[in-house]
């Protein structure tokens, strides 16, 4: 059963410039998801979708495929990923390549192993999801998150978990941001990838750190030399 890796990497990126090419412990940061991709020996092609020539450039280097740019409607700031998935899978089709599965790994995604990558598709496919991908667990418990009114006075979002000890509540999960496999039958049909029949991977909070700006990144370069060493970064770029 045929797999893609397809790695959305526009050239724009408003918080963070240059986000997806930017040096992260020594080579682009797009390297370390197309090198998890590569690595792992599951896809039949991995792939990266890009507006950018630069970051073409750079992906091709590293060892991805870039059989065609992205259009300009899927590059602007509205266009979501699920429409970037099927321009690649459409585009893929008409030149008579198909696929069972896709595997959306995110440039900025340092964290992602091989090992995550395989654990994924084997639920995926074990369990006939439609989509699994990997989440975090929320720290604290989400149902005794505190608000601010104007007037500076704290209040709870719900009230009725007050005297709950926070060891009572159930845990709760948000997504890591970091890749989504997925049957592609389902997505065309559903054109979306979390459906009711999706599942998920939890990782630790060292597997994982979202990345929206600089204060992020520092954060991340450090997480990453703690949960990898100092040497797991090093190879050509």
């Amino acid at each position: 059963m045929r797999s893609i890796a397809i790695i959305p990497a526009r050239g724009e990126s408003k918080r963070i410039p240059r986000k997806n090419i930017k040096d992260f412990l020594g080579k682009p940061i797009i390297a370390y998801s197309i090198e998890a991709a590569l690595n792992s020996g599951l896809f039949d092609e991995v792939m990266v979708s890009t507006d950018d020539i630069n970051i073409a450039n750079i992906a091709k280097k590293i060892g991805a495929e870039v059989p065609f740019m992205r259009t300009h409607k899927n590059a602007d700031d509205y266009a979501t990923t699920v429409e970037v998935l099927l321009e690649v899978i459409h585009n893929y089709e008409a030149i008579g390549m198909s696929f069972k599965y896709g595997c959306c790994i995110y440039p900025t995604a340092p964290f992602v192993t091989p090992e995550i990558l395989l654990k994924s598709k084997e639920l995926l496919v074990q369990k006939e999801y439609d989509c699994v991908f990997p989440v975090l667990q929320f720290s604290s418990p989400i149902q005794r998150a505190l608000q601010m009114n104007p007037d500076g006075r704290i209040e709870m979002f719900y009230p009725e978990f007050q005297t709950i000890r926070s060891q009572d509540l159930p845990p709760a999960y948000h997504d890591s941001g970091q890749f989504y496999w997925f049957d592609i039958l389902a997505l065309k049909k559903n054109r979306q990838l979390w459906t009711h029949n999706t599942g998920a991977i939890p990782l630790s909070a060292l597997q994982a750190h979202d990345i929206d700006n600089e204060e992020d990144w520092s954060i991340a370069e450090f997480k990453f030399q703690i949960t990898f060493g100092k040497n797991k970064n090093k190879g050509n770029a």
